[in-house]
């Protein structure tokens, strides 16, 4: 098998008419976006092993729907010492660097920021992350510096907004008979947000009709007789990289429907992020202004449940587009 250091590479040249500066902009954009490194004007290089390889065909042919030349060639170094050159060139430390000030600047004003304001802030940092991460095709020690920090700073975010927030648990997760699980003490922590009041919904709605919730300042205070959730020790938790609300769906075999997975990603992205979904800002601005007007929890899992049911109908129309 080659290694990532003595593969080929994917040398892309494109030759486009003197009057398509508004397609050559574009196209550099996308390569620029690929990850790839202009070695001259029309000339750009890409390791053969990065996932992005396959759309270089696609900006070849969109160079000649243009009217212009490509030509998508699979080069070799001639040695070792011109391989390790080829290399650097795609060393991404400067632009981990920027954004690492970027992030140990933003931390510094974690406290004073509303929880509105501290999930924009995580979601704009994640996406800049991730799209380092996506062209990061040689990683080193700062790739792995910059992993760290940004766990870092995702737990201070998240302890933050969620304090005593359930951590991953490892293990599976064990099918649960509803017909056991019904007229039951449900229990969970109060100020309710994304994962919680969606487990809270889903239990009453698909699991247990007649639940009884109890709002716990703090876990300690579950009684024995009572079923926990989303909450170290609670018996329906975060288990590997799902969250509450994913375990719920998986114990009581409710992942196959449709409309309560595609629920299960929003809560997902909007809990521990991931893949977004269009929803998920609504949503969470629907809930942050239900939570400063309503009085209790119960309120506001009344009303927010509204919200859910007809998101689920959407969900589960067949016009929904993921």
């Amino acid at each position: 098998m080659e290694t990532p250091s003595a593969s080929p590479w994917l040398l892309l040249i494109v030759s486009l008419p003197t009057g398509g500066a508004t397609a050559r902009m574009r196209i550099w954009r996308a390569l620029k976006a690929q990850g790839c490194i202009a070695l001259r004007d029309g000339a750009y290089l890409l390791p053969s092993h990065a996932e992005q390889a396959a759309q270089l065909g696609d900006l070849a042919a969109e160079t000649s729907e243009e009217g212009g030349q490509s030509w998508l060639l699979r080069v070799q170094a001639r040695n070792a010492e011109e391989s390790a050159a080829l290399q650097a060139l795609f060393d991404r430390t400067a632009d981990y660097d920027d954004w690492l000030a970027d992030l140990f600047e933003a931390r510094q004003n974690l406290a004073t920021l509303s929880a509105a304001e501290l999930n924009r802030l995580l979601r704009r940092h994640q996406r800049t992350y991730q799209a380092l991460r996506r062209i990061d095709f040689f990683p080193n020690e700062t790739s792995l510096r910059a992993q760290a920090q940004w766990q870092d700073f995702s737990n201070a975010i998240e302890a933050i907004l969620s304090p005593g927030e359930p951590h991953m648990a490892e293990g599976g997760i064990v099918r649960r008979d509803p017909v056991h699980y019904q007229g039951r003490r449900w229990a969970t922590r109060r100020h309710l947000w994304v994962d919680r009041i969606a487990c809270a919904w889903l239990i009453q709605r698909f699991i247990d009709p007649a639940a009884r919730f109890l709002w716990l300042e703090s876990p300690a205070d579950c009684p024995a007789d009572a079923l926990g959730f989303d909450f170290d020790g609670a018996a329906f938790t975060h288990v590997g990289e799902r969250v509450s609300f994913e375990v719920l769906l998986a114990s009581f075999g409710l992942d196959d429907n449709r409309g309560l997975a595609q629920l299960g990603a929003l809560v997902h992205a909007l809990d521990v992020g991931g893949v977004a979904v269009p929803e998920a800002a609504g949503f969470e601005a629907m809930l942050a202004g239900a939570r400063k007007r309503l009085p209790d929890d119960d309120a506001l899992l009344a009303e927010t449940g509204a919200v859910l049911d007809s998101l689920y109908a959407h969900f589960s129309s067949g016009r929904h587009k993921t």
